[in-house]
């Protein structure tokens, strides 16, 4: 198989960037997308040509920092997988494929294909997490987790935070990536005790680095490569509009091990 790229190529977030064009040549199907870009970068520093610059880790479908926007789609056109699971197979022979960063100001370019997305670290230091002292390894049936909340969490832990739901975005919102962080911790008991001044500050990060509103369109699921549903954005609305009662006095947060009423 043979493809033509034209991939964004920039020196440095001050500089300015612009489209290349390459030529990809015996490209096997069974080739992943980031393996593809190998064989291009290989061949440009055979010629003395600067190769691309792309960001990869596990190639597993688990660290999300295989970043790219492939023919307009954050993590290209295959459903429910990150860039590095995607293979060639899924391409025409001899077909011209468009090759982008995220875009977002969140997001600024440091160089080619590689964005800096320690915006999303920096929301989850905000309060993504519990500051309670478990101790030891406790018996499994100690606090009692009904299969429902259980499963609630997990679907919403799966997230990434490749930041793709940022990228769908026309306004660049991060609110499906800060909703499964909110709603993983919310559902369970060892989340509890923190949950209205967690949502309050995530919220609060958000906006301070530049992420858009929601926009209510659900691109963000539809490029997710761990599919979260946006049902979870209805989750983060609750959350946030709780914890002003909270605030205000006008609700106890319950006791980490109590049950809430379903």
């Amino acid at each position: 198989m043979k493809f033509t790229l034209k991939i964004w190529r920039q020196q440095g977030p001050d500089e300015k960037g612009r489209f290349a064009v390459y030529e990809a040549h015996e490209i096997g199907p069974g080739m992943s997308f980031l393996e593809m870009l190998d064989v291009v970068n290989q061949r440009l520093i055979l010629v003395g040509e600067e190769p691309v610059a792309f960001e990869h880790d596990c190639r597993e479908g688990i660290c999300g920092s295989c970043s790219l926007v492939i023919d307009g789609v954050p993590h290209g056109p295959e459903r429910g997988v990150t860039t590095c699971q995607l293979y060639m197979r899924q391409f025409s022979d001899g077909a011209t494929i468009i090759i982008e960063p995220w875009r977002a100001r969140a997001f600024p370019i440091i160089r080619d294909l590689v964005v800096d997305r320690r915006a999303l670290d920096r929301v989850m230091q905000a309060g993504g997490y519990i500051s309670v002292n478990t101790g030891g390894a406790v018996d499994g049936n100690v606090l009692l987790i009904s299969k429902e909340q259980a499963e609630i969490s997990m679907d919403a832990a799966s997230c990434i935070g490749c930041g793709a739901c940022v990228a769908a975005c026309k306004n660049a919102s991060a609110m499906l990536f800060v909703a499964a962080k909110v709603s993983h911790l919310a559902a369970l008991p060892q989340g509890k005790p923190e949950r209205a001044r967690r949502v309050i500050a995530m919220l609060a990060a958000m906006d301070r680095e530049g992420f858009g509103s929601c926009g209510n369109q659900s691109e963000c699921e539809a490029v997710c490569p761990k599919s979260i549903s946006v049902s979870f954005i209805a989750t983060l609305h609750r959350e946030y509009l709780r914890a002003g009662v909270v605030e205000s006095g006008l609700l106890t947060e319950p006791d980490s091990t109590e049950q809430e009423p379903s």
